[in-house]
């Protein structure tokens, strides 16, 4: 079946859209490609469900492993539970989406991604988001889009677009763009401690880019002959929002500018308004059209007091510049910080409080056999550094079943540790696999930066060698008409009420994390540019108060992490540490209760809880790697006794033998006459045969201080068995 194609170009890379191909039964479909990279898009839009109130979108991206020519490598060799990098490129689909529907949609939409071919040059996510446009516009679902997604990544002083899987871990910014006509509706970055303005030419130079795919689609969409739905706000009853916003107003702002209130006794106040709102209009006569509309729909009075509160909230700030806890647009809640809350069982653990929201974060210390392996299509195929975020129910002051970690967790965990890996120390000063947990107390806004600033807190008592520590903190924005304003530290509220939720992590040097997600259709660059430079010194600030509780990574470990030793040798030599069939290293093990991990490239890592014991594994190893000259002098015990001679270990695991004619200047008849287990003995280095095997010799090698004499001519010898 043949499709309708159409090409862009720019940067030297060709994307390629193919519609009316593939899937002829969804909604809309789209196969994206680029290089090698393929993904199958479609849009499928199902009748609406009664009593819901909110947008029933799915977004599912699916990774197939025959896209990378691989086969499954669990039991039953067929794709399962999505993998977390699946997970979070789900989310990249539906973060710049779900603002472009409109809020009164109510109708089942799943869009589903499938990676049906890799290219490591091409990453298939920004695909896959720009496809879910492009889907979505041919199945005729209402949408403010056309909407698209470009990467954008810095090598030296260059920007790149859409670059590979190599240059994204070369380069120092792996940034997302996406947008639609009226701005950007969403970015997700990862930096190496870059500058605010770096971030932001790059913000701006990807959408540029975002702007040519836009053009594509609408092109696409006119040569199909298929008009874009706009959604056009159906007509409402104003009955019921009009008598609130008389009855409720004046009491609503009263509540709102109570400043030195909680949230739960501002929470109070409000559904005590609400509530004898609800008596009133139940006290009206039976045919009062307000009383009619509460009774016709069980969430109307809810909504509509919602949307009411809302308004006025936003009115305060845009108007008094005053939000509801009386902060300054640009100041930060109240900050607590402390180190090694926990015993020291637990290697490190940080306690971060801003405001109502309360975060404590673990570090654990690992061996390099606790890395991840990743079973998807991502070449990288470990992790060493793992963020989990863990969100109770408690936190919010509420009851719900605790299940496995959602979409939310997965996301949230997984920017926090984009924030920390820049300043992570290199592997070969710090072999430890470390994994930080951070667990949500309490919630009220802005809990993934708290995870961030705990995280740092728990790193350093873990004694981790931070490069730099890291803070973070979540900005918001306010849009009503031409008048913006954004606001600094987010709470709850403000994150419900608000238009944007930008959360910004780093350093004193730059930034290493971004998150920014829309509610709006898009936003100007230069706003998105404001929101980045009044983080900074909320940052610093945040900064500033953690370091009175920690300001460098302590110096010693926990007695209970392990210890670890990293050096390297000769890839050629690891078949000798091991040995055949493992028992040289198995030996090695046993002898000195360690734990040892060799890397392909020759580095070796010896974990134990006993310095002394890691010590002497590392000399073994040393040992049996270092090479042995013929004339060296080495002084070592014999080790065994055979009727032609003794084995001495000359180095830690390495043994020479001393041929019975080699034992003396006179005729030996048995070795023993000569030497014993356990006798310390200086030998020298006779020769070292074909086959690797060292033969000693003790003539000529003065014992005990003894002064050396003349070695006589060698005499023939019958050649070793």
């Amino acid at each position: 079946m043949k499709g309708q194609t159409q090409s862009i170009s720019f940067d030297g890379r060709e994307i390629r859209l193919t519609t009316g191909r593939y899937a002829p039964q969804a909604g809309g479909s789209v196969m994206i490609e680029c290089g090698d990279t393929s993904v199958l898009v479609t849009a499928t839009r199902s009748s609406g469900r009664e009593g819901i109130d909110f947008l029933p979108l799915i977004c599912d991206y699916e990774e197939r492993l025959y896209a990378a020519g691989r086969i499954p490598g669990s039991f039953m060799r067929r794709e399962g539970r999505p993998p977390e990098r699946a997970t979070l490129i789900s989310r990249l689909i539906d973060r710049p989406m779900r603002p472009l529907f409109p809020s009164w949609l109510r109708d089942d939409l799943q869009v589903v991604a499938t990676c049906m071919s890799l290219d490591e040059r091409v990453p298939a996510d920004v695909l896959a988001v720009t496809g879910a446009s492009l889907a979505t516009l041919m199945a005729g679902i209402p949408f403010n889009g056309p909407m698209a997604a470009v990467r954008v990544g810095l090598l030296g002083d260059d920007f790149v677009l859409n670059p590979s899987y190599r240059e994204i871990e070369r380069g120092d910014l792996d940034l997302i763009v996406a947008g639609t006509p009226d701005g950007v509706v969403m970015v997700e970055a990862g930096a190496n401690q870059l500058p605010e303005q770096d971030v932001i030419e790059a913000i701006d130079f990807g959408y540029e880019a975002v702007c040519e795919l836009i053009k594509a689609q609408q092109s696409i969409l006119k040569d199909a002959g298929i008009e874009q739905v706009l959604p056009s706000t159906p007509e409402q009853d104003s009955t019921l929002p009009t008598y609130l916003e008389k009855n409720c107003t004046k009491a609503i702002g009263e509540v709102l500018k109570q400043f030195e209130q909680t949230k739960g006794e501002r929470d109070d106040k409000l559904d005590a308004i609400r509530t004898s709102t609800a008596e009133t209009i139940q006290g009206l006569k039976e045919n009062d059209p307000v009383r009619a509309a509460v009774n016709a729909n069980g969430k109307a009075l809810a909504n509509h007091f919602k949307a009411l509160t809302k308004k006025l909230m936003r009115q305060q700030i845009v108007k008094d510049g005053k939000r509801v806890d009386g902060r300054a647009l640009d100041e930060v809640r109240p900050i607590s910080a402390a180190a090694g809350v926990l015993p020291k069982r637990v290697h490190g653990s940080g306690l971060f409080q801003r405001g109502l929201t309360q975060v404590l974060s673990t570090a654990t210390l690992g061996t390099p056999s606790d890395a991840q392996e990743m079973d998807d299509l991502n070449p990288n195929t470990e992790k060493t550094y793992l963020h989990h975020y863990n969100f109770p129910p408690y936190s919010v002051g509420e009851t719900r079943p605790m299940r496995s970690p959602g979409r939310r967790e997965i996301g949230h965990g997984a920017l926090a540790e984009r924030a920390i890996m820049p300043v992570l120390p290199a592997k070969d000063t710090f072999p430890y696999v470390v994994r930080v947990v951070s667990e949500v107390l309490s919630s009220n806004g802005s809990t993934s930066m708290g995870s961030v600033c705990g995280s740092t807190l728990a790193l350093m008592d873990a004694g981790v060698p931070l490069k730099s520590p890291v803070s973070g903190a979540a900005m918001g924005l306010i849009k009503e008409g031409d008048e913006v304003r954004i606001l600094t530290d987010i709470q709850g509220i403000e994150d419900f009420l608000g238009d944007m939720d930008f959360k910004v992590a780093g350093t004193d040097k730059g930034i290493t994390a971004l998150q920014m997600d829309m509610k709006m259709t898009g936003l100007a660059v230069n706003t998105v540019a404001d929101a980045v430079n009044q983080a900074r010194p909320a940052r610093l600030h945040i900064l500033e108060k953690m370091m009175e509780a920690i300001d460098t990574p302590r110096q010693g470990l926990s007695p209970h992490a392990p210890r670890l030793l990293s050096f390297r040798i000769d890839p050629e030599l690891i078949g000798t540490v091991i040995g055949p069939g493992g028992r040289t290293i198995k030996g090695i093990t046993e002898r000195t209760n360690t734990k040892i991990d060799i890397e392909d490239s020759g580095i070796v890592t010896i974990a134990s809880h006993d310095g002394a014991a890691a010590e002497e594994a590392q000399k073994i190893i040393e040992g049996l790697t270092r090479k042995v000259n013929e004339g060296e002098m080495f002084t070592g015990s014999i080790t065994r006794i055979i009727p032609i001679g003794a084995f001495v270990e000359i180095l830690p695991g390495k043994e020479g033998m001393i041929h019975i004619s080699q034992l003396s200047e006179a005729r030996v008849e048995k070795v023993e006459d000569v030497v014993k287990v356990g006798d310390e003995v200086t030998v020298r280095v006779r020769e070292i045969d074909n086959r690797g095997r060292i033969n000693l010799t003790l003539r000529g090698v003065p014992q005990n201080g003894e002064e050396a004499a003349p070695e006589p001519a060698p005499t023939p010898v019958a050649p070793l068995t």
